[in-house]
C-alpha cells in the first residue's frame, strides 16, 4: 500500500508548498496591512523590522504560493525564519514551547525542504523547466 503513496510525493509537497505560503501570505497581511485585526499589541520599536518581515512574509509566501522562483525563495525565507527563532524567541526563553517559537522553526524547516526538494506539481517553476 505505502509503495502506491509514493507516486503522489509531487502532489504532496505542492499541498505543503502551497498551504504553507498561504499562511505566510497572511501572515505578512497581518503584519503589513493589519488584516483580519491582530489580537497583539503592536510593538513601535521594531516598527522598521516588523515591516521588513511583513515584506518578506507577503511577498515570498505569494512566491511560495504559486510555485515561482521556489528554491531561492525558499532559501532567504528559511534564513529569515531562523533569525526570526534565534533572534526574538530564543532569548526571551530556550524552549518552543515557552517563548512562542515553534512556528518560526517549523517554517525554518519546511522552507529548507522546499530549498532541497523544490516546488513539486502544480508550480509555474515546473512549468517553465
Amino acid at each position: 500500500m505505502f509503495e502506491r503513496l509514493g507516486a503522489y510525493s509531487a502532489q504532496s509537497l505542492a499541498v505543503l508548498r502551497i498551504v504553507t505560503g498561504l499562511l505566510f501570505v497572511h501572515a505578512g497581511m497581518v503584519v503589513l496591512f493589519n488584516i483580519p485585526a491582530s489580537i497583539y499589541p503592536e510593538l513601535a520599536e521594531i516598527d522598521t523590522l516588523m515591516m521588513i518581515a511583513g515584506i518578506l512574509e507577503l511577498v515570498g509566501g505569494a512566491l511560495i504560493l504559486v510555485g515561482f522562483l521556489t528554491r531561492p525563495t525558499a532559501f532567504i525565507l528559511c534564513g529569515f525564519m531562523a533569525v526570526a527563532y534565534w533572534g526574538f524567541h530564543f532569548p526571551s526563553n530556550p524552549w518552543p514551547a515557552n517563548n512562542m517559537g515553534v512556528g518560526a522553526i517549523l517554517y525554518c524547516f519546511i522552507f529548507l525542504h522546499l530549498f532541497f526538494a523544490g516546488p513539486g506539481a502544480w508550480s509555474i517553476d515546473e512549468r517553465r523547466a
